[in-house]
């Protein structure tokens, strides 16, 4: 039987995340992979990815920009640009 795909542990960061989830891709691109290990690296990659996405979700609404105006320091929310 096979083994429960891993998820991510609490309180791993978001640099911690990336890198497993890019090893994970390493091992599904090696294509030399059964099909219920393929499949298990899937969803942990999907779980890993969805992990990295909230966490740089929440890392924007913290994210804000301090700006000098008329001699006073006002705070403004983050806009990332539009390219």
């Amino acid at each position: 039987m096979a083994e429960a795909p891993e998820q991510k542990p609490p309180g791993l960061s978001f640099e911690a995340c990336l890198e497993e989830l890019e090893k994970t891709v390493k091992e599904l691109e090696s294509g030399e992979l059964p099909l219920e290990r393929a499949l298990e690296l899937y969803e942990k990659g999907v779980a890993l990815s969805e992990a990295c996405r909230k966490q740089l979700e929440e890392a924007e609404t913290r994210v804000e920009i301090l700006a000098k105006r008329e001699g006073r320091i006002q705070v403004e929310p983050f806009r990332p640009e539009k390219t």
